[in-house]
């Protein structure tokens, strides 16, 4: 068996370590879960959790693809307000430092009634 010339190794390995990186970026959102219904008084809480990678800083906090509410710490809660009755969607999405969304991110949807 051949051994690998280290430069085929080490060009392998240089399109290899990339996808890893990225790939350690994460986010969560525990709370609320999806499907859920909420009251027409109801405050919502919002429990989420991110792992910022590499290229990530913060995160973003969309209801509704409204303007973010901008979140610097990687855990933790946010309480919006009660919201008209109908569908809606929440996203935590991770950002850089210029708020420029790195790819990652969490979706859940739920109605209120």
């Amino acid at each position: 068996m051949r051994a690998l010339n280290p430069l085929t190794l080490l060009l392998a390995l240089s399109f290899y370590v990339p996808v890893v990186l990225a790939a350690d970026a994460a986010i969560s959102i525990s709370k609320p879960v999806g499907g859920i219904i909420f009251g027409p008084t109801s405050k919502i809480e919002i429990s989420y959790e991110a792992t910022p990678g590499p290229k990530g800083d913060h995160v973003h906090l969309y209801v509704d693809d409204q303007k973010p509410v901008v979140l610097h710490q990687l855990k933790g809660s946010h309480t919006i307000d009660t919201l008209a009755p109908g569908k809606h969607g929440i996203c935590a999405r991770i950002v850089d430092k210029n708020h420029a969304e790195i790819g990652t991110q969490d979706c859940v949807m739920f109605r209120v009634e």
